[in-house]
């Protein structure tokens, strides 16, 4: 808008006072710097034009727009010519004149997906992983490791969970259980299993759902069926369980 004349313009409050601009020249190939929106603008209305809000019309459809809050998962990457010149890319100008091209890509990385994961999933403990993005399914937390039967029962469990293809680990470490609660949730794994003397004493252990934090106590002979039946419907859809 700088020099333009006979015509009703209008800004957006957020220029006011704005110095130092680049806008373009009204003509190809040229942009004109250092812009003082007040001195070079003659500006009849100051209008928020910038934001769209919820309610508005849909200039395409005329239905009312809505706001979603949404996370940006692609990369883009400025390759330069680095890639161009190595594989002897060229494609002709407006000339007919053979030039190397300035290359870019566009992708869905993986560190941005699993940052988003944790984004959208996660509490004041720590993350929550969907099941098919999980690092660990299931965690078999031993709280008494130097006892036999509880160790016995919680490395069959484990070897049980493992040939049925579930993806688990076993913590085993010489620390208090709500040490190794605290770090199962900080992790986010989908299921615990935890397995103590008292519990299996009377053949029973805790089965923990990260999600939602639900507990509940299953014969240690019906945990893997269990446990099994939830990874696998977590899988399908994508949830803890």
């Amino acid at each position: 808008a700088v020099g333009v004349e006979g015509v009703r313009i209008v800004a957006d409050p957020q220029l006011q006072g704005r110095s130092g601009m680049t806008t373009g020249a009204n003509e190809d190939d040229f942009h004109v710097r250092h812009v003082d929106v007040e001195r070079d603008i003659d500006v009849d209305a100051w209008i928020d034009v910038r934001e769209v809000r919820a309610g508005e019309a849909c200039p395409e459809c005329g239905e009312p727009l809505q706001i979603d809050r949404t996370i940006e998962i692609g990369h883009i990457f400025k390759l330069g010519r680095t890639y161009t010149e190595a594989m002897n890319v060229t494609v002709l100008d407006a000339d007919g004149k053979g030039v190397t091209p300035i290359m870019g890509s566009y992708g869905i990385g993986v560190e941005r997906n699993i940052a988003v994961a944790v984004e959208v999933h996660h509490d004041d403990k720590g993350i929550v992983w969907p099941m098919n993005l999980a690092p660990w399914e299931v965690a078999i937390t031993v709280l008494r490791p130097d006892d036999e039967a509880t160790a016995t029962a919680a490395e069959s469990i484990y070897e049980e969970l493992t040939d049925a293809g579930v993806e688990v680990i076993i913590d085993d470490r010489d620390e208090r259980p709500g040490v190794k609660f605290a770090d199962v949730e900080l992790v986010g794994i989908p299921l615990r299993v935890t397995v103590g003397p008292r519990g299996i004493a009377e053949g029973m252990v805790e089965l923990t759902e990260r999600a939602v934090g639900e507990r509940i106590d299953l014969s240690a002979a019906e945990v893997v069926a269990d446990v099994v039946a939830r990874v696998e419907a977590g899988r399908a859809s994508g949830r803890a369980g």
